[in-house]
């Protein structure tokens, strides 16, 4: 025998053959279920025994004995069909009936009934039958159970019923009998059709499998993994608060508050206070999931009040995360005023923990529920409390940061001059403003020195690289640039000497670094007797002049390499300007503002100063207007703007002698100087003057032949110049007792402020200023 032998699950359907036997196993009857099933007649079959029909000789001998048994019988075909029998006594006869059907069905009709009742025997599978007006007919733990939404479910089952197509694991929210209105579970639903024996629709069958532990630890995987992604983006620590609230409303809550110790946000570390008292704490940021914070709650930017010292407190100062409804967190705060302050008025459940990092309480987080239903449980807690240990290492972060950038952009500023200057020849104004959003401060400076005879010196500078060295490479620069300006070098030499300490500063960098190391500079001298401006670039953008009409040009120079490139020479640029102009020089990142191009920024640049730079204007206001013009997000890269409004030493302030190689001519050096002095009421400066004209004079003479030209300068000094052929350097020694010269410079030296030499393309000239005392104005007008 052969098969699989079981119960037949239902003989009375149409695909059973039905036999009526003697007792001598002659078949007397053959239905027409056996025509279908083996395709023999019951003319074929009567008369026969019904043994004959079996494959295998000997199996047929079951057929008289009543039971269950199983085998092959012969198909007319002459194919095989593996079949169960169960031969049925007929009372008061000897007849015997013989049910026959298909074993496969019957494995299958086994297998369901098998799986049915498995199912029915556990809670997790919950299982539905319905009829074809998707009423129920059977179900398995699921009465009691209601969708959120009954219409859309019946839909989804009556689509499932029309045509045929299941649907799996489709989430549904659903509440079960005598849970809170409020309390939803989700619950995964599976459809698929029933179908008859014809394989018509018959009804629609439903599996539910509650998921909604499922679904709550993949909101919290889908939370922490929200959270890694937008905490910590922004080194900014008001930023990062604000994005940790926003993260966990309405993930976790309906409000949320980031409270910091008032030190962080200017990165400082905070206190380590325990206990109450003023804690220096100040609500940072908030969310609410309406959009609408309360109003009678602690507001932004506001600091919480003094806090007496209760359990609550120091359990969070420990690091611990505590989760209360409304009536525990109000009995926690002594009194209605703190309570109004704290706890919204729709808040029924609290979870709080602090903003722990590095042994630091950086701050506390604190989480109201109000339109969610559920109440936090400890799940929620633990989530919230590895939430917030990221969140605060990215506000620690953004604290450390804020303190180096801040230390950072105190030295350079520092480094730099001060932001207005006023002197004879120009009145300027610098602005710096270190890099925004997580750019480091970078190597920018600007500076205006005064030189001797009245002239000023504009520079503006762009140092390579960011951070310390940065600032530490523009301070060495600015400092040489300094002192290479007290010895009155051609723009051009002076570039060319900053070019070799750059080189220098590259050989003495890590290997790793020596290609970062450079600079460019734009070094211009003005000269308000001349009313001349000689200019000498360093791979720097040209400055922008602005005559008194308000038209701009750019102005052409020609630009050299940038600092440490070394082997090129550089080229002055000497242009007149009229006096009340304006010459702005800046640096690359002022024309990126607004995240322009290099040319679109220069038009624009051009444009606001032509706009803003009319007679009167305030530099400082036009300096912070063209700043801030830009808009758009803050400037990835240092900006530095230099603008200098020129002025002009009127001719009557002035006067020029020119004299020849005669010894003589150190007499009518000091009488043209005196009769000078007498028109311009200085008479108290006559007799250092004559002194200092005479020893100047003298020494040209003497060592430099002619033609010696004189001229003074009236301003806020007086200015004595004196000019020769020679290049030889003056050089003020001490003489000795018996030395019967060489006390010439000496006394210069001791009888006026200051003095110095420059040279020119021929030649030198030797200076001395003396001081012109308030006193001895006399009321004159000296512009």
């Amino acid at each position: 025998m052969s098969g699989s032998p079981g119960r037949l699950g239902s003989l009375a359907s149409e695909d059973v053959a039905c036999a009526l036997i003697g007792a001598d196993g002659v078949a007397l009857r053959w239905s027409e279920a056996g025509v279908r099933l083996l395709g023999w007649t019951a003319e074929d079959v009567c008369g026969h025994p019904l043994r004959d029909l079996f494959v295998e000789e000997g199996e047929g001998e079951r057929v008289t004995t009543a039971g269950m048994s199983g085998g092959r019988l012969r198909h007319r075909s002459g194919s095989a069909v593996d079949v169960v029998l169960r031969t049925v006594p007929l009372d008061g006869t000897d007849e015997l009936l013989v049910l026959i059907a298909p074993a496969s069905e019957s494995a299958d009709e086994q297998q369901a009934v098998t799986v049915l009742r498995a199912l029915r025997s556990q809670d997790v599978v919950r299982i539905a039958l319905y009829d074809m007006d998707l009423k129920v007919t059977w179900s398995h733990s699921v009465p009691g159970v209601y969708s959120e939404d009954a219409d859309a479910v019946e839909a989804l089952l009556r689509r499932v019923r029309d045509t045929g197509h299941p649907v799996v694991g489709h989430p549904r929210p659903f509440r079960a009998a005598g849970e809170a209105p409020g309390q939803w579970r989700m619950l995964s639903l599976s459809a698929f059709r029933l179908e008859d024996a014809q394989g018509g629709p018959a009804g629609v069958a439903s599996m539910f499998v509650d998921v909604s532990a499922h679904q709550r630890a993949r909101r919290r995987l889908d939370l922490l993994h929200e959270a890694s992604l937008r905490i910590g983006g922004s080194l900014d620590v008001a930023r990062t608060a604000q994005d940790l609230a926003d993260v966990l409303v309405p993930a976790l809550g309906d409000l949320a508050m980031v409270t910091l110790a008032e030190a962080v946000p200017a990165g400082e570390e905070p206190p380590k206070a325990f206990g109450g008292g003023d804690l220096h704490l100040r609500r940072v940021a908030v969310a609410s999931a309406t959009g609408r914070y309360p109003s009678g709650l602690l507001q932004p930017d506001t600091p919480v009040p003094i806090l007496p010292d209760m359990p609550l407190l120091r359990r969070i100062q420990q690091g611990k995360t505590l989760v209360f409804s409304r009536e525990e967190g109000i009995a926690h705060l002594p009194g209605p005023r703190l309570a109004s302050l704290f706890v919204p008025d729709e808040g029924h459940s609290m979870a709080v923990t602090p903003l722990f990092a590095r042994g630091l309480v950086l701050g506390i987080v604190t989480v109201w529920r109000t339109g969610q239903p559920d109440p936090f449980d400890e799940d929620d807690a633990h989530l919230l409390e590895q939430i917030a240990s990221r969140a605060a290492l990215a506000v620690d972060n953004a604290r450390r940061y804020t303190r180096e950038h801040r230390a950072v952009v105190a030295l350079q500023q520092r480094l730099l001059p001060p932001a207005r200057t006023v002197t004879p020849a120009a009145e300027t104004v610098g602005v710096y403003q270190p890099a925004g959003g997580s750019g480091e401060v970078r190597g920018d400076w600007f500076d205006a020195i005064a030189l001797p005879s009245l002239r000023i010196a504009l520079v503006v500078g762009d140092v390579a690289g960011r951070g310390l060295a940065a600032t530490a490479a523009m301070s060495r620069l600015r400092t040489a640039v300094q002192t290479l300006a007290d010895l009155e070098l051609s723009p051009d030499d002076l570039l060319a000497h900053v070019d070799d300490l750059v080189q220098r500063l590259a050989r003495e960098a890590p290997p790793g670094t020596r290609d970062t190391v450079g600079a460019t500079c734009l070094y211009a001298v003005y000269d308000p007797v001349a009313r001349q401006c000689t200019m000498a670039s360093a791979g720097h953008p040209a400055p922008v002049l602005v005559w008194p009409d308000g038209t701009t040009e750019t102005v052409a120079v020609h630009p050299g390499p940038p600092l440490g490139v070394g082997g090129m020479p550089f080229e002055t640029t000497t242009l007149d300007i009229e006096p009340d102009s304006v010459l702005a020089l800046y640096t690359k990142g002022l024309l990126r503002l607004g995240g322009l191009d290099l040319d679109a920024g220069l038009l624009r640049l051009s444009r606001e100063l032509g706009a803003r730079c009319g007679a009167g204007s305030a530099l400082e206001s036009v300096g912070r207007a063209v700043v801030t013009e830009g808009g758009g997000p803050l400037p990835a890269d240092d900006l530095t703007l230099l603008l200098a409004r020129v002025r002009a030493v009127p001719q009557e302030n002035m006067a020029a002698w020119t004299f020849p190689a005669d010894p003589a001519a150190v007499a009518d050096a000091r009488s043209a100087a005196t009769r000078q002095l007498a028109d311009w009421e200085l008479d108290d400066l006559s007799f250092t003057t004559e002194l200092v004209v005479s020893e100047l004079v003298t020494n040209a003479l003497r060592y430099a032949g002619g033609p010696v030209g004189l001229r003074l300068i009236r301003q806020n000094v007086l200015v004595c110049e004196v000019t020769d052929p020679s290049n030889t350097q003056p050089r003020l020694r001490r003489a000795r007792t018996t030395d019967e010269g060489g006390r010439g410079l000496f006394l210069v030296a001791q009888m006026t402020s200051r003095w110095g030499s420059r040279y020119g393309e021929r030649g030198k000239t030797i200076w001395a200023e003396q001081p012109i005392q308030a006193s001895a104005d006399r009321g004159r007008d000296r512009p």
